[in-house]
């Protein structure tokens, strides 16, 4: 495809296969839809919304997937009873029949719903719907994704509840109260969201406010921002909110949807969830209150000595469940020498004093940096056991803030890889990944690990590298792990099924041990949440394995669905 002027942008096909209907449904980077047979991979019918493509708002073309509605009591030979969703990066919702993939005529606009139109404040870029809508009952709440790192004003987060057949607005919620929201921007929900259906809540993972990594444009303090919110899903009323970091200077959005569990602790059944976050920190959390399951403390954490700049002095700490990633491990010595240095020295150049380290103008070290922890896939949980999985990444990263005047003068003639301008604040931005000059880690391993939790009692009950660093055309040492993008599913039989890692393999590991039982190459790195499903008597798991430039340049428009034997 083209977009008429140069090359069509790379993809991340990030896109979990949807099984609904006796069908498997997928929408690609390029958002079209897919209707697959759920044994065969035969094509039954596609959908194509011939949207711009540009990355209008992200580096590369983007796609999670789609969403499914049908009605209560679907009526015969009637169009739209059954309607799947998908989301374009130009902030255009189209809603086809399920059956056919014809655009369903009474939503919106002939099938199309342009979320735009509600972009009135910042409008600096369209409101991105990358991440298929949350569907619950009759309505639809759409989230959106923007541009970040580029502006101080930019659009103010926005949920917005609509109906599922007509795409007719019911309610907005947003994230930045209305006086501020001019000076400031995002905080949106560009990941997905969980719905408690016995008690009509909707939850949603807010994402830090804008200038990502500078806050004395917004010194006001923005409760919603970099948190877990509850909300009301008839009248999109905040029921209870839980702040996970305080005046975010890190963009360590809250990125995933939280899990959904009942927790049995000290005897009592606790209506719970699990939100993970950036920074490797679990928080489990009552869904009903917002209250903690474990404790949680507030901690000093190192101030900021940028100008204009005032850090928390606190954040917010889990006290009981194991951080995923643990204090900066140290430097690599392979990669020094093989640096001849340079990454000692370097390092010796850098603040550090440990999580929540301002960014500096003498430049600092972050770890856990925005690229995880955990990513947007969150984790998995076996409700028989209570036992809960998840990957994580342990990346340092380089940021340095730039004043106003050297960042133009550095950037007159072009803007460098790393460099992002945060307009309208008096600092640019400088952000890279902390390798030597071979592009080899700083830091020592592993880069990703598995971990399982008893969320009963808070315990770990095994951690373990998990996947495979792959580099000019090597594996590394499996001790090392690899950087990792996607989640875990866990079926019945107490197995977890996971792609996500650099060596495009997709394993099933044994949720006791951890240990891998079976393992699969695929054409790219599987970056989305594998599904499962049962489909005439067998069970499939699917990977969409299609890539993600920030592990690497492999990309692919495979789907692998893999079965256990027929027992006929």
């Amino acid at each position: 495809m083209s977009t008429g002027k140069g090359k069509t942008p790379a993809s991340d096909w990030s896109a979990t296969p949807l099984f609904v209907n006796d069908t498997v449904y997928v929408g690609t980077p390029f958002y079209r839809i897919f209707a697959i047979a759920p044994d065969t991979g035969k094509v039954k019918w596609t959908f194509d919304s011939h949207s711009v493509l540009k990355a209008l708002t992200q580096p590369d073309m983007k796609s999670r997937g789609v969403a499914y509605w049908q009605a209560a009591d679907p009526a015969a030979q009637k169009a739209c009873q059954k309607i799947v969703y998908m989301g374009t990066m130009e902030a255009k919702l189209f809603a086809v029949d399920a059956d056919t993939g014809k655009p369903c005529d009474s939503f919106a606009d002939h099938g199309v719903l342009d979320i735009n139109q509600w972009n009135t404040s910042n409008n600096k870029w369209p409101l991105s719907i990358l991440q298929p809508p949350t569907v619950y009952k009759n309505q639809l709440f759409i989230g959106w994704a923007g541009k970040d790192w580029e502006d101080s004003e930019a659009p103010p987060g926005t949920v917005f509840a609509v109906d599922a057949q007509t795409g007719k607005l019911n309610w907005t919620f947003h994230a930045i109260p209305p006086e501020v929201a001019k000076q400031t921007g995002t905080a949106n929900v560009w990941a997905s969201m969980s719905v408690d259906p016995q008690h009509g809540i909707l939850y949603l993972p807010v994402s830090s406010p804008s200038p990502n990594f500078y806050g004395g444009n917004r010194t006001e303090k923005l409760p919603l921002a970099t948190s877990v919110t509850a909300l009301d899903t008839n009248t999109g009323k905040v029921v209870w909110s839980r702040q996970l970091v305080h005046h975010d200077l890190w963009d360590y959005d809250t990125d995933a949807a939280p899990t959904l569990v009942d927790l049995n602790k000290d005897g009592k059944t606790i209506p719970a969830l699990v939100q993970t976050s950036k920074m490797g920190l679990i928080f489990a959390l009552n869904r009903l209150t917002g209250e903690p399951v474990y404790p949680i403390t507030e901690h000093a954490v190192p101030a900021s000595d940028a100008s204009g700049e005032k850090a928390s002095p606190t954040q917010p700490y889990p006290e009981v469940l194991e951080p995923t990633v643990g204090k900066f491990p140290g430097i690599s010595t392979l990669a020094d020498w093989a640096s001849f240095g340079e990454c000692s020295r370097t390092y010796k150049k850098l603040r550090h004093d440990g999580l929540y380290t301002p960014p500096s103008v003498k430049g600092s070290l972050a770890y856990p940096s925005t690229a995880g922890g955990i990513e947007w896939g969150g984790g998995a949980v076996d409700p028989r056991s209570n036992v809960f999985v998840v990957n994580s990444s342990a990346v340092a990263q380089i940021y340095r803030l730039i004043p106003r005047k050297e960042y133009e003068q550095q950037t007159k003639n072009g803007t460098p890889d790393g460099y992002y301008a945060q307009t309208g604040a008096p600092y640019g931005f400088y952000l890279h990944n902390f390798v030597n000059r071979w592009g080899m880690p700083c830091w020592k391993p592993p880069y990703g690990t598995l971990s399982a939790y008893n969320l009963d009692t808070g315990k770990l009950l095994w951690r373990k590298p998990f996947g495979e660093v792959q580099k000019w055309g090597f594996y590394m040492p499996e001790s090392w792990g690899s950087v990792t993008i996607g989640a875990p599913l866990i079926t019945k039989s107490g197995v977890i099924f996971i792609g996500g890692s650099m060596d495009a393999r997709v394993r099933a590991i044994d949720l006791k041990s951890g240990d891998v039982l079976w393992k699969a190459q695929v054409d790219a790195p599987a970056v989305a949440n594998p599904s499962t499903y049962v489909y005439k008597g067998r069970q499939y798991v699917v990977f969409v394995a299609g890539g993600n430039s920030i592990l690497k340049p492999q990309v692919s428009d495979q789907i692998a669905a893999f079965a256990l034997p027929d027992s006929n």
